[in-house]
Formats: structure tokens, C-alpha cells, sequence
């Protein structure tokens, strides 16, 4: 039972972020190479990175493991403030966005975290199940067309706001669309810097990610 919903709210939005900070990118690694995966790659601690670097299956383990956290973290935020799963709730906006925060900037590991890819469609998967699936959809769409993963993603992600807003007509779930976007996109420039100064210019950047698609 809710005894106080302020407090009962930033407990959730608290648990949340502790949940979401967990690093899985990093402790797979240490388990697998005993190195750290910020000092690998692009240093991201995130599935991508741990993919390239470690290995296929590790990084299918924490893409799974930090899309289940997103999921957990909005779910628990459901329990504490004793609202059923998938009902809508300003808390529960706030929880997911805290999980996603805390993936990004990670309080255990000094703030230094992933992209939050993974996590934000856990989130989305409990927020938003239709618009999840309208964004999954549109996603496989566009990695067929045009074999460039990333592009296609952060194109995708631009129609979970749109469908929130189409579908629901609820500013809490529109808003946190679009701070997702602009939080992915913020979180996105570091490994996008990184990767055009070893690519030397956007062009050879460009070619590169399109001789990837092609060996995928």
C-alpha cells in the first residue's frame, strides 16, 4: 500500500536508477577477460562494444541482461507505488527515465557508462508495449534498406514520441519519448567522436561503417 505518494515516488525513481546503474557490459567482461571494458574499443560499457570485443555471446548477454533491467526497474517502481503493471503513472515516466540516466552515467562506475539503447527498450517494453513494437518494427524495416544498424536505430527511435502522441495522446508518455531521444543522441556523441578520429575523416567514417554492414 501506498502510505505517502511523494516519498513512495522518489523511492522509485531512486531504485530505478540503482538498477539501471548496474554495469552489466563491465562485470561480463571481468568475468570473461579479466579487463575492463572501458579501456576496450570505444571504452563503451555497453553490448556493443563487449560484442566486438569480447565476444558475440557476451554481448547477446548484456544486451538481454540491460534490457531486462530497464523492464525491472520500471516494474519494481510499479510495486512500490502499488499501481498494476502497464497502467500509466507520472512515477513510472520518472523511473524509467532514472533507469536509462543510470545506465548512462552509472553511480558505480564514476558516471562513466553505455549509450542506454538497451535499457531504454526495457523500459519502453513495460511504458509502451505497442509503440515498442511499432519501433522494433520499423527498425527491421530499416536495417533491411539500408545495412547500417545505427542509423537505423536512432531513425527508429524518433517514432516512439510520434506513436506515444498519435496512440495516446498523454504528454508524460510523449514528453519521455522525446527526452529519450535527445538523452540517446547526447549519450551517442562520445563513441561517435572516438570512432571518427581512428576513421581520420567522416568520409572514411561512413565507408567504414558501410564495409560492417556489408560483412554482417
Amino acid at each position: 500500500m501506498v502510505v505517502n505518494e511523494l516519498v513512495s515516488g522518489i523511492v522509485a525513481i531512486i531504485a530505478a536508477y540503482l538498477v539501471g546503474s548496474f554495469p552489466t557490459a563491465y562485470v561480463v567482461t571481468r568475468l570473461a577477460t579479466g579487463k575492463d571494458i572501458r579501456q576496450l574499443g570505444s571504452g563503451n560499457v555497453g553490448a556493443n562494444n563487449v560484442f566486438g570485443q569480447v565476444g558475440p555471446m557476451a554481448g547477446l548477454a548484456v544486451g538481454l541482461i540491460d534490457v531486462s533491467k530497464g523492464a525491472a526497474a520500471v516494474a519494481i517502481a510499479h510495486t512500490i507505488m502499488d499501481i498494476p503493471l502497464f497502467e500509466p503513472g507520472l512515477y513510472m515516466v520518472l523511473a524509467g527515465l532514472a533507469a536509462v540516466v543510470g545506465h548512462i552515467w552509472p553511480v558505480y562506475l564514476k558516471f562513466t557508462g553505455g549509450n542506454g539503447l538497451a535499457v531504454t527498450i526495457g523500459t519502453l517494453i513495460i511504458l509502451m508495449p505497442i509503440e515498442t513494437g511499432i519501433f522494433c518494427g520499423l527498425l527491421l524495416l530499416l536495417w533491411a534498406v539500408t545495412r547500417n544498424l545505427v542509423l537505423s536505430v536512432y531513425i527508429s527511435m524518433v517514432s516512439v514520441p510520434i506513436s506515444a502522441w498519435l496512440l495516446l495522446k498523454d504528454w508524460r508518455y510523449t514528453g519521455y519519448g522525446i527526452i529519450l531521444v535527445l538523452l540517446l543522441v547526447l549519450a551517442f556523441v562520445p563513441t561517435a567522436k572516438a570512432a571518427l578520429e581512428n576513421a581520420g575523416s567522416k568520409s572514411n567514417l561512413f565507408a567504414d561503417l558501410l564495409r560492417r554492414d556489408r560483412r554482417q
